[in-house]
């Protein structure tokens, strides 16, 4: 526990956009790492860079929601019925766990949208010609002063898209726990 506490806390201070930025533009310029090139090796390192960083935050918020269940009767009940350790995280503390992991994954997936977009606006995301969307607003920049709309559809779709995943969230949350301060 004391380990991984230190590890998220590591993590959570880590200048995560500036080490995304040099981590990927010095992957560019290898071009290769074994079996993986181009833009197979851009998705796999965006996909480790954003998986890598971003448990952390979620991973704390279950942490303390595992410390306040240990507490609780149920667990202290099975632990006196003779219950092992095993049972007890499998059976008792996990399906209490499964509504807030679930609610913090529809909240972290507008973050990680939002990432991936900013890294390509900022030229070191995913390679064209695939699409991206960060890298379609960088394209539009050129053409700003003669077609605002061009440049306004990708921001939009960004928008509409992290606004549905965290309406989606709020949702979810108040559907699994209805007795919510909301």
């Amino acid at each position: 526990d004391t380990v991984l506490s230190r590890v998220m806390d590591i993590l959570l201070a880590f200048p995560v956009l500036l080490f995304s930025i040099a981590l990927l533009v010095i992957l560019r310029l290898i071009g290769d790492l074994g079996p993986l090139s181009g833009d197979t090796l851009s998705f796999a390192a965006l996909i480790l860079i954003i998986g890598g960083f971003g448990w952390a935050y979620p991973a704390r918020i279950i942490r303390g929601q595992v410390l306040s269940l240990r507490e609780k009767e149920f667990v202290e009940a099975a632990r006196s019925l003779g219950a092992r350790s095993s049972r007890i995280l499998f059976k008792e503390l996990l399906p209490n766990l499964v509504a807030p992991i679930l609610v913090y994954s529809t909240l972290l997936l507008p973050v990680n949208i939002l990432t991936e977009a900013a890294l390509s606006y900022l030229g070191v995301g995913i390679n064209p010609p695939t699409a991206s969307l960060g890298q379609m607003i960088s394209d539009a920049q050129r053409y700003a002063r003669i077609d605002p709309f061009y440049m306004f559809i990708p921001g939009l779709t960004i928008f509409i898209a992290v606004l549905a995943f965290n309406l989606f969230g709020d949702g979810l949350r108040d559907a699994i726990d209805p007795k919510s301060s909301r």
